[in-house]
């Protein structure tokens, strides 16, 4: 589980295939505290630690992954900038919300306005997820928790603050991304309880 406050910004330094898709990722995480088989969220995909070094660390990223995500979409090569969050641990603040790692499909940036120092944006959703997003509610989008502003059917609002834009991969954002999303797993549950009734 992830709280979608992104700690770090990681750089894709190479990806391979050896069946999957092998990413190694720069980071400045200390990896010596670090396990192997540890999950660090990388926009949003919770990925497994198989191999580190000093600033480093490799992650497998199956076939399966690759099509549920934006990982394809936003060409994770060499250079490529990403969120990173490491898997919560008992006893750490619940900043954002909870957060499981497993993306749900794959938003679009459609409009971005600047707003004194923030940027609103839209995103279109997938249609068959757009009814879990709702008005304040929340939603991870590239691991970050975020809280929407407002929704218009497929499409949702959200502000950056400056310190969002300095601290994630926000502020490098423009229209046209493919960004990973997340629903809240409270409105999914919400969901199912109701189709059940």
């Amino acid at each position: 589980m992830f709280t979608g406050i992104v700690t770090d910004i990681g750089e894709v330094r190479d990806v391979t295939r050896q069946g999957d898709l092998r990413a190694r990722i720069g980071t400045s995480y200390e990896m010596g505290s670090v396990d192997l088989g540890a999950s660090i969220a990388c926009d949003g995909v919770c990925l497994t630690v198989v191999a580190k070094g000093d600033d480093w660390f490799d992650v497998d990223i199956s076939a399966e992954t690759v099509e549920k995500t934006n990982i394809a979409e936003s060409n994770w090569a060499p250079g490529k900038r990403i969120n990173l969050e490491p898997a919560l641990r008992v006893g750490d603040e619940l900043g954002g919300h909870i957060v499981s790692g497993h993306v749900d499909g794959v938003a679009e940036i459609i409009a971005m306005t600047d707003e004194g120092a923030s940027t609103r944006v839209t995103l279109r959703a997938p249609e068959a997820l757009a009814r879990f997003i709702a008005p304040k509610g929340s939603v991870a989008l590239n691991g970050t928790s975020l809280t929407v502003n407002k929704v218009e059917g497929a499409e949702f609002g959200i502000n950056f603050i400056p310190h969002t834009k300095e601290a994630t991969t926000w502020g490098d954002a423009a229209v046209g991304d493919a960004v990973n999303l997340e629903i809240d797993t409270l409105a999914r549950y919400v969901a199912r309880l109701a189709e059940v009734a």
